[in-house]
């Protein structure tokens, strides 16, 4: 019976973010990357999504590693929630190893984890896996493709990449390694889909270190600028910017805070002499000597940007003397929030720049479709699989790979939870592992299902209505009530004559439950829930929740 490999996506299919890829040979599990989701809008209260990892738990004796591939949070954001359930190492870069430990910290795990420092070149073993991590471009410094060699062949990962010919702080994307690799056999190749339906090549960093400059020079006001915090080299290019035209520099917002600190520790933001400052010894310097770097760029509500917008900051006070420039595209789903910040920004008196305006503020870290082909040429895959994408960038990305001559029955678009088992000569489905997503909202995790959030979205759509009915404890007969509250459904001081509608229906209801000695307090609240649900349909068109709560007297 031939070898099989088993690769399982457990995230990073169909979806935005939680990336879990799990290889499977035998007795040992490697996991690749480990991320989480946002919540989408109809996901009422919760803060975060997480991979459902049961499967993980269930073999966790069987767990040699987990690789990361880069420290963006859709890679490693879930790592505190897993390895509080799983012990195995944590191989990574050391920037991605430097945000893992700041979110280790948070939940007091750092002690218990073990992190193990990776670097492009460097092979390792993970089990029976033999790793090499090679260094490719992306929005964040220190990123890595990984070319996993396996008892059945070699697989290479890419993670998120894109090919830079001229990147800033860092060398392009190892090219030539990818060429060798394909030289040497790749037996398949799993690869970033984000951007598979744009044509062309994705601009270089460089573009948006040029559009900036442009801002500074000449400008008379004070610049605040908002990037992804991830961002390591774009805020390397504004702190260069404004000591080449005589700013001073100040940092706001938790995460852009903690970025350039583990940044500056490891040296891949180097800051000239003199040139940042705290937030508050900047207000003595005038504005059109002054920059503020923030967080913001997604219009989050308790970020620092959006507090300057809506007068919530406590050390930024905007106002016409100021000029913001948002320096990042917005995430799928976001866009209301950014218009709803820059339209208060305008209102504030602020010039604001951003990329609707000025196409060059932000340019993507994955690869467009000339990348991809150039990625699949070199590699040569046998088999070929697209990862980290919704359907349309995964079907996009299966139809470069046939027309760069991958067989069509050598490629397969995964699931989450779908098996796929690789041997030296086929690829084809191999069953299924439970899977689906847990839902964290506040310390609570995974106890937040579809129930909950149904009536979540029942409560905001239609509000809420309580009725409170006392009744005898010797014949069930109406002591007191019933009284009538409610949330969310209907103004109750210009409502009156609903709610004394509403009241006398419960009374016959109660009277006809008497009638037909029906005593059971259960088919009561059933038949009061009835008959209001029914009443209100017909009067209001709407459909509040109703809970019907009888007290014994």
């Amino acid at each position: 019976m031939a070898e099989k490999l088993k690769i399982i996506p457990l995230g990073g299919l169909d979806e935005v973010g939680k990336n879990l890829t799990v290889y499977e040979y035998k007795d040992d599990i490697m996991i690749v990357d480990c991320g989480l989701g946002f919540p989408d809008g109809e996901m009422y209260g919760v803060d975060l999504v997480i991979p459902d990892i049961t499967y993980l738990t269930k073999n966790a004796s069987r767990i040699r590693g987990i690789v990361l591939t880069h420290g963006h949070e859709d890679h490693i954001g879930s790592v505190p929630y897993v390895i509080k359930q799983i012990a195995a190492p944590i191989y990574g870069t050391d920037l991605t190893l430097g945000l893992v430990k700041l979110k280790l910290e948070e939940h007091d795990l750092a002690k218990k984890a073990d992190l193990r420092e990776i670097k492009p070149g460097v092979k390792f073993s993970v089990g029976c896996f033999e790793v090499e991590p090679i260094h490719v471009n992306h929005s964040i410094a220190r990123c890595v493709a990984l070319a996993i060699r396996t008892p059945v062949g070699m697989v290479v990962h890419t993670g998120d990449f894109k090919i830079d010919t001229t990147p800033v702080g860092c060398e392009m994307t190892d090219l030539t390694r990818f060429g060798e690799l394909g030289r040497e056999g790749v037996l398949a190749l799993l690869s970033d889909s984000t951007n598979a339906e744009r044509k062309g090549l994705c601009p270089s960093d460089r573009v948006v270190g040029k559009a900036l400059d442009e801002l500074f020079d000449g400008c008379g006001k004070r610049l605040i600028i908002t990037t992804f915090a991830s961002n390591v080299y774009r805020v390397q290019q504004i702190i260069e910017l404004a000591a080449r035209h005589g700013r001073k520099v100040g940092i706001t917002g938790r995460s852009m805070e903690n970025m350039v600190a583990v940044s500056t520790e490891l040296g891949y933001i180097k800051i000239p002499e003199d040139t940042l400052l705290d937030m508050n010894k900047l207000k003595n310097f005038p504005k059109e000597k002054t920059v503020i770097i923030t967080t913001g760029s997604q219009g989050e509500s308790m970020s620092a940007l959006y507090r300057m917008a809506f007068s919530g900051h406590k050390q930024v006070e905007i106002g016409a003397g100021d000029r913001v420039i948002i320096s990042a595209s917005a995430v799928p789903g976001n866009e209301k929030t950014v218009s709803r910040m820059i339209n208060e920004l305008f209102r504030k008196g602020a010039e604001v720049c951003y990329r609707d305006i000025m196409s060059d503020l932000h340019v993507s870290g994955h690869a467009c479709q000339e990348e991809l082909r150039i990625m699949l040429a070199l590699t040569k895959p046998r088999f070929f699989m697209p990862i980290h994408g919704e359907q349309k960038h995964l079907r996009a990305h299966a139809g470069l790979a046939r027309e760069m001559g991958v067989a069509s029955n050598h490629i397969m678009i995964g699931d989450i939870g779908k098996v796929v088992e690789l041997t030296k000569k086929t690829m084809k489905p191999g069953g299924a592992v439970q899977s689906g997503r847990v839902l964290v909202d506040g310390t609570g995790i995974g106890d937040v299902g579809s129930v909950v959030l149904r009536d979540r979205k029942h409560l905001a759509e239609d509000g809420m209505l309580v009725v409170v009915v006392s009744l005898s404890r010797e014949d069930n007969s109406l002591i007191s009530g019933p009284d009538i509250i409610t949330r969310g459904f209907v103004y109750v001081k210009e409502a009156d004559q609903l709610l004394d509608s509403m009241r006398m229906l419960v009374v016959e209801t109660l009277d006809a439950c008497e009638n037909n000695n029906i005593t059971d307090w259960a088919t009561i609240k059933a038949s009061i829930k009835t008959a209001l649900t029914s009443y209100l349909h017909k009067t209001t068109k709407r459909s509040p929740m109703i809970l019907p709560m009888i007290m014994e007297v």
